[in-house]
């Protein structure tokens, strides 16, 4: 028996509570502990991202990721909070002019939290899952990497020392570049330190805590050597404890300031939830139900709205966390759910001593990890048009912010798309010496055999690429050898709207007045409908449509004999 049929899901809205493994409870547990060791540090950065108060960022390993196991369906993806979310986050509620991590601003971020969730269930309800593919792999590279240098030019300021400044990231790297000559030089060998470790941390090992171990000893340095005294500046007093419980007030004026700002986020919840979960699923054979991980993440943004936390998402990176270190159901959640637990109460006093420097530093690492030169440069070797989409997409971000950039990636992403279909890789079929079918250019004067040409358009007819078909078929028949029969190979036509219908029966009469028969072969039962509706079967009769291409060849030949 396969991991995968131990642990089939039976359907419906829920998911079982967990699924266990035989002999897997200890490898769990111990995937979970390294989860949070790992994730504490970063979800403190995340909140810093965000514009939130920092303990915020451990709020997001409680509840919410608790919810999720209990909800969704996916045994490894890790929800919790993210940095392109966070960035959104930001970029979102800084329009409304509202100073971060002051009570109004954890309020609407709260707000913002309630409103996803809310839009989730309804994508849930009518289906919207199909949401999750309006991001192309380009383009949701093109827009992490925007992401990444986005927030890694963000924390900056901090590293070095400098006050934070506001505006466009080019305004950003602007102003610190005017004000290097005040950097502060103990700030900026806090943050160099902590990058050495956690770079070495990585090469020897990517189990190992690295940030946490950095994090760690920058509080204990600054706490020994009063660093803090000497101009280092601190995080200053992190409240202990769970979070309190409580929705926040809804308001028509909130409602409609966060809705614009919600909606773009359940794009990109959708997309990179759905993405990663397939990512893993295929990984250990299972099967990813992104119908039912849309119900546990709305329940996930529920929790964190009414646990004073933000937005959470699919996280990529902690998934591959849970992942890497051998957790394999949602128990390694509910473990690195109930470490995050102890820190909370435990923990939050010691990070008051926290430099500020040194969670910069943090924060800029996340931010040059999401920058995906290497997938970047693979979409250049392979495809240099699909290169120009991500590329447009990282500026994009960049320069006009992530809340503009995740519009301009849907609209990348579907023009695109339009642009394959517009122009679709349409083919003249001809037999090979061996008799099997072969493709052939669409050139003018090509046969497949003397008197017949086998036209297969490569997509769907629809109004932007009938003209293209009309133009297709005046290019075979306009010059070469005569022609007695058309024959429309539909095999990769799923659909004819109005107006290619439209242009067919336009077709149909420039070749009934050349004395071309027009006939077609592999039809769909569903176009074959469409072009009953459109008049089209009747004028061309049943006779000329065809099972296969093979038939209507071997129909010509007989005609001709």
């Amino acid at each position: 028996m396969t991991e995968a049929s131990r642990t089939r899901r039976r359907p419906g809205w829920l998911a079982p509570a967990v699924s266990l493994r035989r002999g897997g409870i200890v490898p769990d547990v111990v995937a979970g502990l390294t989860l949070a060791a790992l994730a504490i540090p970063e979800v403190l950065g995340y909140a810093r991202i965000a514009g939130m108060p920092v303990e915020t960022g451990l709020y997001t390993m409680l509840l919410p990721m608790v919810v999720f196991a209990l909800l969704g369906a996916s045994r490894q993806l890790v929800v919790g909070a993210d940095s392109a979310t966070a960035a959104m986050l930001a970029a979102g509620l800084a329009v409304l002019g509202v100073p971060a991590a002051t009570p109004e601003y954890v309020r609407l971020a709260g707000t913002t939290a309630l409103v996803v969730a809310v839009l989730l269930v309804v994508a849930r309800v009518v289906r919207l899952g199909v949401l999750a593919n309006f991001l192309s792999r380009t383009v949701l590279v093109g827009f992490l990497t925007g992401v990444g240098i986005q927030v890694a030019v963000g924390q900056l300021p901090e590293a070095l020392g400098l006050p934070p400044t506001g505006g466009s990231t080019p305004e950003k790297v602007w102003a610190v570049a005017v004000n290097l000559p005040d950097v502060v030089p103990i700030a900026v060998a806090t943050a160099a330190g902590v990058i050495v470790v956690v770079l070495v941390a990585r090469r020897i090992s990517r189990r190992i805590p690295g940030t946490l171990v950095a994090v760690v000893a920058a509080i204990v340095v600054t706490a020994a050597a009063g660093l803090d005294a000497r101009g280092l500046t601190v995080l200053g007093d992190v409240p202990a404890g769970l979070p309190g419980f409580a929705l926040p007030a809804l308001g028509i004026d909130d409602l409609r300031a966060v809705l614009p700002l919600a909606l773009s986020m359940l794009v990109v919840i959708l997309a990179q939830s759905a993405a990663t979960s397939r990512a893993y699923a295929a990984r250990h054979g299972d099967v990813a139900d992104t119908d039912r991980d849309v119900v546990g993440l709305a329940g996930a943004n529920l929790a964190a709205a009414a646990t004073g936390a933000f937005v959470v998402n699919g996280s990529p990176t902690k998934t591959q966390m849970i992942d890497s270190a051998g957790g394999r159901s949602q128990l390694a959640h509910l473990a690195a759910a109930g470490a995050s637990v102890v820190a909370v109460l435990v923990l939050a006093p010691y990070l008051s001593l926290l430099p500020l420097a040194a969670l910069a530093a943090v924060v800029l690492l996340i931010g040059v990890e999401l920058v995906d030169v290497a997938g970047m440069r693979r979409i250049w070797q392979v495809r240099r048009l699909e290169f120009a989409v991500a590329a447009l997409t990282t500026v994009a971000v960049v320069v006009v912010g992530v809340e503009t950039g995740i519009v301009v990636a849907v609209i990348a992403s579907i023009a695109d798309h339009l642009r394959h279909s517009y122009a679709p890789r349409s083919s003249v079929l001809t037999k090979s010496a061996q008799g099997h079918w072969r493709s052939l250019p669409v050139t003018a004067g090509a046969r497949t055999v003397e008197g017949l040409v086998v036209h297969r358009f490569g997509s769907g007819l629809y109004f932007a690429n009938a003209a293209r078909f009309a133009d297709d078929v005046a290019l075979l028949l306009g010059t070469g050898p005569p022609v007695r029969w058309y024959c429309l190979d539909a095999a990769a036509i799923g659909d004819v709207d109005y107006t290619a219908g439209a242009v067919l029966n336009v077709v149909l009469d420039r070749l009934e007045a050349a004395g071309v028969r027009f006939v077609v072969s592999n039809l769909l039962d569903p176009v074959r409908a469409q072009l009953d509706h459109y008049g089209i079967t009747a004028r061309i009769g049943e006779d000329a449509c065809f099972d296969t291409s093979g038939e209507a060849l071997e129909e010509f030949g007989r005609s001709t004999s």
